[in-house]
């Protein structure tokens, strides 16, 4: 299945873009997704445990089961102006 995956504050810069589409076994979680994030942009893997994750426009927890088309969006755990 793909998800859209959107990234926010440093953690653009962690990964050098905005947004990117990942494919993933169906019954994936955001759990398995944020480990195969961690893989592919090893600076965003020292954020595991502190970045906050949505599923549309809700946070979920990392054992949120994720569903073909969805759009998961990554925070750090502190944002501010």
């Amino acid at each position: 299945m793909r998800v859209t995956v959107c990234f926010y504050s440093y953690f653009k810069d962690l990964t050098g873009c905005a947004r990117l589409t990942e494919e993933l076994a169906d019954g994936s979680t955001l759990d398995d997704l944020f480990k195969a994030l961690a893989v592919r942009f090893p600076k965003l893997g020292v954020m595991q445990k502190a970045a906050l994750m949505a599923v549309g426009v809700g946070y979920q927890p990392r054992t949120y089961v994720l569903s073909e088309g969805e759009e998961v969006s990554l925070f750090p755990p502190v944002q501010g102006g």
